[in-house]
């Protein structure tokens, strides 16, 4: 697992014995089973501290296809992009946050059974109070963004 950080992003990319065809729908999935974007812990949790504040959180439900698609929302996630071909899935957090959250997921191929599956969650601030939480929020980011990529690498083992 290689490890990418900066001050407004955070990532991480790993190989996986996986065809990336055979990667990519657990990456995508909409329906018949967990979803890591979903329910992985950190976003259980930040769901639960957004409707605390007032916001959704985490009320809505994956949306029963296959995949997902452009437009679909799922848990606190608008995905803003799903381009099923390039295998890669943008969401773009609804939270009550200064600033917009961004969570990219890409799976490239590496021959017939190999991918490589790369992540990075991103926040652009807006305001005096988004840079302060920008600050505030790097070590937050760098154990969500682990967590989640160690989630999704759990799943696509399952496979």
């Amino acid at each position: 697992m290689r490890r990418r950080t900066s001050l407004h992003s955070s990532g991480r990319r790993s190989d996986v014995d996986l065809a990336a065809d055979r990667a990519w729908p657990v990456v995508a999935s909409g329906q018949d089973r967990p979803q890591w974007y979903v329910d992985a812990a950190p976003f259980v949790f930040r769901g639960a501290v957004d409707r605390l504040v007032g916001g959704e959180g985490r009320r809505w439900r994956p949306p029963g296809t296959p995949v997902l698609s452009t437009g679909d929302t799922a848990g606190f996630w608008r995905v803003v992009e799903a381009d099923h071909g390039a295998r890669r899935l943008v969401l773009e957090a609804d939270l009550r946050s200064p600033g917009s959250v961004l969570l990219h997921t890409e799976v490239t191929p590496l021959g017939e059974t190999r991918c490589r599956v790369t992540q990075r969650v991103s926040f652009a601030p807006r305001g005096l109070l988004g840079t302060a939480y920008l600050l505030a929020d790097l070590p937050a980011r760098e154990a969500v963004i682990e967590l989640v990529h160690r989630r999704l690498l759990t799943d696509l083992e399952r496979r």
